[in-house]
Order: structure tokens, then C-alpha cells, then sequence
């Protein structure tokens, strides 16, 4: 005999997509990831070049950002549009896809944040 997920088992649906395990809600309208703790920061966002694991195709990162899961959403979605470039928002960094470095450094002083530009 099988034993039952304590989640349900349900993770997709054709109506609604990808289904959250813990508040059993659609992931674009999950209630858990959008009320987690912003993460402790020092103050201060650090934007880098990184090339490792992506074959040699560059992406610009931006770490340090005290900001929930809707605002570092909007604020990905306006610097990739800035940059004319894709992109995605994992874990709290902010990955636009290309050589971005200076361009986001100079958006994100505009929006009044201190900003260090990391790595080399």
C-alpha cells in the first residue's frame, strides 16, 4: 500500500499551471512565497559578470537586494526592458542575460540604492 503525500500529491493543473505545495495555490498567485522574511542584507547591491555554468554565454547578476518576492519581480522585469535583454529572478538574484554591468549599475543609482560593481 502506498503511503500519501502530505502535500496531496496535486502539483500541476491544466487550468492554472504549476500548483505550490504548501498553500496549495497556483505558483503566480502563491500566498507562502510571497509572505517569506526579506533576506538580511548589509545595504548594499552588488552587480557582477558571471559566464560559469552557462557555456560561455555571460549573464549580469545583481545581489544584495533587500526586497520581497513582488518587488524584486517588478524591479528584474524593468532593469531586463532597460537593457533590451531576458532574463529571470532565482533566489533572490537578478540575472539579466548578457554584458549589463554598467547599464545596471546606473539604473539602480537612479533608484537610490548603494551599489558595488563585484568580481572583475
Amino acid at each position: 500500500m502506498k503511503a500519501k503525500s502530505p502535500s496531496g500529491g496535486l502539483v500541476y493543473s491544466t487550468d492554472s499551471g504549476r500548483i505550490c505545495p504548501v498553500c496549495r495555490q497556483p505558483v503566480a498567485a502563491c500566498q507562502c512565497r510571497m509572505t517569506q522574511p526579506k533576506p538580511a542584507t548589509d545595504g548594499i547591491v552588488r552587480v557582477s559578470r558571471e559566464t560559469k555554468g552557462r557555456a560561455g554565454k555571460g549573464v549580469t547578476l545583481v545581489k544584495g537586494l533587500a526586497l520581497d518576492a513582488a518587488a524584486l519581480l517588478a524591479l528584474g522585469k524593468q532593469l531586463k526592458s532597460a537593457c533590451g535583454s531576458g532574463g529571470t529572478v532565482k533566489d533572490g538574484v537578478i540575472e539579466v542575460q548578457g554584458d549589463h554591468c554598467e547599464r545596471v549599475i546606473e539604473l539602480l543609482k537612479t533608484c537610490g540604492q548603494v551599489v558595488k560593481r563585484a568580481g572583475g
